[in-house]
């Protein structure tokens, strides 16, 4: 489990909504599960729902004209991003006389580290953007500081290329938040807070597919 970014406090403090004050476990866990569940909990409360909505939105918009739908994040991220593709390209259509078109930019591990190796990590989701991406087609851009290089550059090259574009950020939201032409900005640096978040944006976003719309 990663540390959050910033914390002054002491152990055990869990002062503030988004935990910020964590700088080590403290010594009552039970202490620091109800806080972290209380915190969790603000934090996914504060997501304006408008926001999610539209991505609700687009998402059926690109199912209707049969467009494909990518996601790509890095580490938790990039789990978040290919659990979202398999919710919609799954449960979200098998048996539905509509599908999604789903393909998470980081789930073809030899394609993926090739490209790496070979070429420079910056390159991994933007190059197999080349290949598939058209005209309309949807990426969905997971990263809890918003500034991660591959999914700037994955952004960017949708963005000159007319694929529409949504970025899924934390606080303050980091280049992402600017570069997507639509962005959801969780209020929150925490990292567990702002994967947590990020989580329960595309299940939500999912099951409204998936409870039958």
């Amino acid at each position: 489990m990663r540390a959050p970014r910033s914390s002054a406090a002491s152990p055990g403090a869990l002062s503030t909504p988004d935990c910020q004050s964590v700088a080590s476990p403290p010594s009552d866990p039970l202490a620091f599960a109800r806080a972290y569940l209380a915190g969790a909990a603000d934090i996914v409360s504060r997501i304006d729902p408008r926001a999610l909505a539209d991505l609700i939105d687009l998402v059926a918009q690109a199912r209707q004209a049969k467009r494909h739908i990518f996601t790509c994040g890095n580490g938790g991220s990039a789990t978040t991003a290919s659990h979202f593709a398999a919710g919609l390209g799954k449960d979200g259509s098998y048996g539905r006389p509509q599908r999604f078109r789903t393909l998470a930019l980081a789930d073809n591990v030899a394609w993926l580290t090739a490209l790496a190796n070979d070429t420079h990590y910056s390159q991994v989701f933007v190059e197999q953007l080349r290949n598939f991406a058209c005209e309309g087609d949807l990426l969905i851009a997971f990263s809890t500081s918003g500034n991660s290089e591959n999914v700037l550059r994955a952004v960017e090259w949708a963005n000159d290329n007319a694929v529409v574009t949504v970025g899924v950020t934390g606080s303050p939201g980091g280049a992402l938040a600017a570069l997507a032409q639509r962005s959801i900005v969780v209020e929150s640096s925490h990292i567990g807070f702002v994967e947590d978040a990020h989580f329960v944006i595309q299940h939500l976003v999912s099951y409204y597919f998936i409870e039958g719309a």
